[in-house]
């Protein structure tokens, strides 16, 4: 059995989302459904894990889910982070830049670009659809393979300006002062934020209320770690509905 919740696993929140799991394991176990003791985490929380019959519960992002997960998996829920300008259970992307690049968003057009995977949605969609609503798209100058080490290119002059996922760079400024010193370009239009997935033929009805139950039941400082309001429900047609920009690989091409 496979369980993950590594998206926003990280050396300050992987108590809390170990407590997080131990709720959700239990009201699983309550509700009849077989869940593994501890979390998985590593290379097997991701990729291939998502779609493995053996998947209990996980968390992926929207792109993903919309272009190869969908059909394959269970759509749960999706969480709650109450971020500024985000209707419940959606979240946004934001451009960063070094506070003495002073440009505006159109005149980043021929910039260095960082971003973390070509399948991400706050990394490559969003600030993509964004751009292309100015005229322009951002050539795929640096994939770094996380949003963290995007913001880290920008800082270290490899990079000019990236696009982080709203909810990490909420954490980047809580948790790392060498990186809270970009500054914020701009926010992209919000999207549902990065759903709770289960294999094919899982319980949603049943998944879906351990997970509301164990939300409600984390502690206050848990919940604050974890910025996390409870979870909701947001139909697959929402998440299916985001524009789909080009590829890396194409917009290399074009340019």
């Amino acid at each position: 059995m496979i369980a993950s919740l590594g998206m926003y696993d990280r050396p300050e929140t992987a108590a809390a989302n170990d407590r997080f799991w131990a709720l959700i394991r239990d009201g699983l176990r309550a509700r009849g459904i077989a869940a593994p003791e501890a979390l998985t985490r590593g290379e097997k929380a991701y990729g291939p894990a998502w779609a493995d019959p053996a998947l209990v519960l996980s968390q992926t992002c929207g792109f993903p889910y919309r272009a190869r997960l969908h059909g394959q998996v269970t759509l749960v829920g999706t969480p709650d982070h109450g971020l500024p300008d985000c209707p419940p259970g959606h979240y946004a992307s934001v451009l960063v830049a070094r506070p003495d690049d002073t440009r505006t968003l159109p005149e980043f057009r021929t910039a260095r670009f960082a971003f973390n995977d070509g399948l991400s949605q706050s990394g490559w969609a969003a600030p993509q659809n964004h751009a292309w609503t100015m005229g322009f798209h951002f050539a795929p100058t640096l994939a770094t393979g996380s949003h963290r080490a995007s913001a880290l290119a920008v800082a270290e002059g490899r990079a000019d300006i990236a696009a982080l996922d709203a909810l990490t760079w909420h954490m980047l400024r809580r948790w790392e002062p060498g990186l809270a010193h970009l500054r914020e370009v701009a926010r992209t239009a919000p999207t549902p934020a990065l759903p709770y997935i289960a294999a094919r033929d899982a319980d949603a009805e049943a998944t879906f209320f351990a997970l509301v139950e164990a939300a409600d039941r984390l502690s206050p400082e848990d919940r604050d770690t974890l910025s996390l309001r409870g979870v909701v429900r947001i139909a697959a047609e929402r998440y299916l509905a985001v524009p789909t920009p080009p590829s890396p690989e194409q917009i290399a091409r074009s340019d």
